[in-house]
């Protein structure tokens, strides 16, 4: 036995081969923490993850515990399930949720570029009309005008705001759908 750990440990390479006890801890405790950020997402952001059937079951099951002990189980098991699966998929999808991620930075500028054209020129909502079918176009004239007006008077941006959300409304409406069709419209919740 003594000669084993005298051979593993005279041999420089072993090292790095198998990560320290402590090392694997740390992977773990992450894992785990990864997956109590997708426990405390709603349920509408926790949907736009791609996520294993049990992985997802899991961390919905952990959304129902209140007991301290239950939870922290269940976010072991979490952790533990979490381990089967490449975590940076997930992690950039919560960095985008919480716009971390230099994607979703890029994404706000583009929408705010987006919005300055339609406050500029009112043609770009008929080129928002050609790519969403069924796009308000009236409501979005109103509120062009309203946004227009506001800037004028000096009021708060209450239309220029909601311009936005309705931008960026259908811009992740759009991502959704070419999402779904690039997949082939089924969602990869195997594992």
């Amino acid at each position: 036995m003594d000669t084993l750990k005298t051979a593993v440990n005279s041999d420089p390479d072993s090292t790095d081969e198998h990560p320290s006890k402590s090392q694997r801890k740390r992977d773990m405790d992450a894992l785990q923490d990864l997956g109590a950020q997708l426990v405390t997402l709603s349920a509408d952001r926790l949907k736009k993850i791609i996520l294993p059937d049990r992985l997802r079951d899991a961390v919905n099951d952990a959304r129902r515990f209140t007991s301290h002990g239950a939870r922290r189980r269940q976010l072991q098991y979490i952790g533990k399930l979490m381990r089967d699966i490449d975590p940076a998929p997930i992690q950039a999808a919560l960095d985008e949720i919480n716009g971390t991620s230099a994607v979703a930075t890029a994404r706000f500028h583009a929408l705010e570029r987006l919005r300055q054209r339609v406050l500029e020129d009112a043609g770009t909502i008929g080129e928002l009309r050609d790519r969403h079918p069924g796009l308000d176009v009236q409501h979005l004239l109103q509120l062009r005008r309203n946004a227009l007006k506001e800037q004028e008077q000096g009021k708060p941006p209450r239309a220029f705001r909601e311009l936005f959300q309705i931008l960026r409304m259908l811009e992740e409406g759009s991502a959704v759908a070419d999402r779904a069709t690039t997949s082939g419209g089924t969602d990869d919740h195997d594992a």
